[in-house]
């Protein structure tokens, strides 16, 4: 029985030794991996950086060091840059063939993730939608704000009117990087600064901290857009949002009732306002019968949950 009992004895004990190597190899693998995880390094900065077609002096110090803060804080905003990307492969078909179609820089599309993450949130001060217009603004460069319709929140409309505004802020400045600026802290604004330092090159003006940061973040934006895995983000086909797919409809009357109007339409009131956030009541007076175009989604594009 002894040497039974040995054989037995050294089976279980080579057993447990065995059990505890495969142990502390998977936690060195996985303490490893965690570590890794939490290594910063330093963002790459490129060599040369155009951005609206115009270069970024980065032999200037102060430029350079701008752009790698923005460069640094963008990098590792990795909530935010994950859902840019993302979004990203929804919106910015819809916007750049509108930037392209007024002569604006597609670098453009940058300013709209810097502006809003591609979403259409309102900001403290009431800039509202992707473009972030304050009221004013929106109306002054042709959409329609009010109680009913909000057109701040019709991407398309929105990156028309954002259009318009970029073409007069390049016809006063002469650049699209003064344009840019202009669009954070307004024409008069940048007029104002220009004058006083009797200079109209962005890069030469003292700005307060927003518009002086402005322009290297949107810079900072499309350099790890355009190469998102050179600053680590690993994202496959399907983690991205994909275009919405619709048609469209005329409306040039009152609706008394939103829902039952999207009911008529085969789809809920939800999916109305998914499709057309501009429309801001579950009613429209309409009293001078404007005609507007709503977006259904295509037939069999989405799954309606059942009630």
């Amino acid at each position: 029985m002894k040497p039974f009992y040995y054989l037995l004895t050294g089976i279980i004990l080579t057993t447990i030794v065995f059990f505890l190597f495969l142990g502390f190899q998977f936690h060195e693998q996985k303490d490893e991996k965690l570590v890794n995880s939490l290594i910063a390094t330093q963002p790459e900065i490129p060599n040369e950086v155009y951005l609206f077609g115009e270069k970024v002096p980065l032999e200037n110090f102060e430029v350079y060091e701008r752009l790698d803060r923005e460069l640094v804080v963008n990098t590792y905003l990795h909530s935010s840059t994950i859902l840019a990307l993302k979004r990203a492969a929804r919106w910015f078909p819809v916007i750049e063939p509108i930037l392209k179609k007024n002569d604006i820089p597609i670098d453009f599309k940058y300013l709209a993730v810097a502006e809003s993450n591609l979403e259409n949130v309102v900001s403290p001060a009431g800039a509202t939608g992707f473009w972030q217009f304050i009221k004013s603004a929106a109306t002054e460069y042709g959409l329609e704000v009010n109680d009913e319709v909000d057109e701040r929140y019709h991407v398309e409309k929105s990156t028309e009117a954002a259009c318009k505004f970029l073409k007069d802020a390049y016809s006063r400045f002469g650049s699209w990087t003064m344009a840019a600026a202009a669009y954070n802290a307004g024409m008069n604004g940048i007029s104002k600064w220009s004058s006083i330092q009797k200079t109209n090159n962005y890069y030469n003006l003292t700005l307060g901290i927003e518009t002086s940061r402005y322009i290297a973040r949107v810079a900072a934006i499309k350099i790890i857009m355009e190469n998102p895995q050179k600053y680590g983000y690993y994202l496959n086909d399907k983690d991205f949002y994909k275009p919405l797919k619709f048609t469209e409809v005329t409306l040039d009357s009152s609706v008394t009732d939103f829902a039952d109007y999207a009911a008529s339409l085969g789809i809920n009131y939800k999916t109305l306002k998914l499709f057309n956030p501009w429309l801001r009541d579950s009613s429209l007076k309409n009293k001078n019968r404007k005609e507007y175009t709503i977006k259904i989604p295509e037939q069999g594009s989405i799954v309606m949950i059942k009630e």
